[in-house]
This record gives structure tokens, sequence and C-alpha cells, in this order.
């Protein structure tokens, strides 16, 4: 009688906790995001007090912004926080100001104070400001006088290195067919990028095989079937 072959065992992949990095050699620049990322460099030199940086989920705003606070030493407040703005504080971040909650009052005063002392204020949002459902007319016009800058999508050279990279990131090494076929299949975004990695990165590590075009074909129509995309991650 003949028995039947054990599997080959399958290697639990240990969540390490990586992290994207945020700090400026981690950022690639391109058309998308060139003008963004001028304008955060050029700090302090910027050419209004308020600055708002917006784009599409997963367009790199939230690591912008990181590279900026760290620069400025800025003060990040949440966008429905009514702590009063301390006064020495004269660079302030507020993400995602388009979401829902937003203090209008405590936005407003925080503009007039940083204008009178000189500070500079950093809003990343979806949505340009006149979007916004702000109802508070004096704060309307002072975010008509905010410089906007826009983050486009990620285009094919700004996808595919940011997807190098992050393979880079877990000491992974995979064929440039493979970071080509993923730059034609996925969502065009930042979060994207990353979500794919990790996804390829622990299926390869829990089959221990390499990732090829094979594994990441049925890894992206995985994510199609289940609908959820690629979008887990911060802006």
């Amino acid at each position: 009688m003949s028995r039947a072959r054990p599997e080959a065992p399958r290697q639990l992949p240990l969540d390490l906790g990586h992290v994207s990095g945020t700090a400026r050699d981690d950022l690639l620049v391109s058309d998308a995001n060139r003008e963004a990322v001028t304008l955060i460099e050029c700090w302090p030199d910027w050419p209004s007090p308020v600055v708002v940086l917006a784009g599409p989920p997963g367009s790199g705003k939230s690591h912008l912004a990181a590279i900026w606070r760290q620069a400025a030493g800025a003060l990040e407040i949440a966008p429905g926080s009514r702590q009063a703005l301390p006064q020495e504080a004269r660079s302030v971040l507020v993400e995602d100001a388009d979401r829902p909650g937003l203090d209008e009052t405590a936005l407003f005063h925080c503009i007039n104070a940083l204008r009178g002392s000189g500070g500079h204020l950093l809003l990343t949002a979806r949505q340009f400001p006149s979007a916004w459902p702000v109802r508070l007319p004096d704060l309307r016009s002072r975010l008509k006088a905010a410089t906007v800058v826009e983050i486009g999508e990620p285009d094919d050279r700004l996808l595919a290195g940011v997807l190098t990279k992050l393979f880079s990131d877990r000491q992974v090494q995979v064929d440039a067919s493979v970071v080509q076929y993923l730059v034609r299949r996925i969502e065009r975004s930042l979060s994207s990028a990353m979500a794919v990695v990790a996804a390829l990165d622990r299926v390869a590590l829990e089959r221990q095989v390499r990732i090829s075009r094979t594994l990441a074909s049925e890894i992206v129509e995985q994510a199609g079937r289940s609908r959820s995309g690629w979008t887990d991650e911060p802006d």
C-alpha cells in the first residue's frame, strides 16, 4: 500500500511591523508630485501663510506633510480639535481638513494667529478648498487666499519607482517584468502599491517561493474578486 506523501510545511510569515519610510530620502519625484515637492522644500519661503496639498487617496500627501512637519518642527492638530494654539507655535499641520468634523472657528483663529506671528499652516485634503462644505464666511475668505497645490495620481514612472523601492525596503528582489505588470494592473495610488507589495511578500514567504509574474497575477486577481482594491493605507 502506497502512503500519501506529506505536504511540504508552509512557513508562517511573521508580522514584523514593516513601516514605510516618510523621510525625504524615501520620497520619489515625478511630474505627478514635482510641484508639491518643490513647494515643501522651499519652506519657509512660501507664497502665502496657508498652503493646501490636495490630491486623491494614496497620492502621497501624508508623506510630504511628514517631511514638512519634521523640517518645520510643526505642531499637528486634528481638524476637529478645539485646542488653543500655543503662543510659541509657528508652524501647524492639519491633515484631512476636508473630512467631516472640521472646527471652522478653531481653524479660522489658527490661521489668524499664524498670519499675525509670521507662521505657516499646511493643510492636506482630497478636494480643493472651494469644494469644502465651509459655512463660516470669514474662513472661506481665508481659504480663498491660500496657496493650493494639486498632487496627481502617480504616473507610470513614479508608480514603478515606488514599487521597486517598496520591494527593496523588504529586501525582496523581483524582476522588472513583475513591476511593469503591477504598474499596468493595480489601482494608480501609492497606497495600492504598498498594499500589493505587502500581500505579495506575505504569500511568497508563506509558500517559500519567489515573487513571479504568475504570483503577482494571482494576487491581483484575488483583489479584484474581493473588490477591496488596495486602499488600506493612509493618504
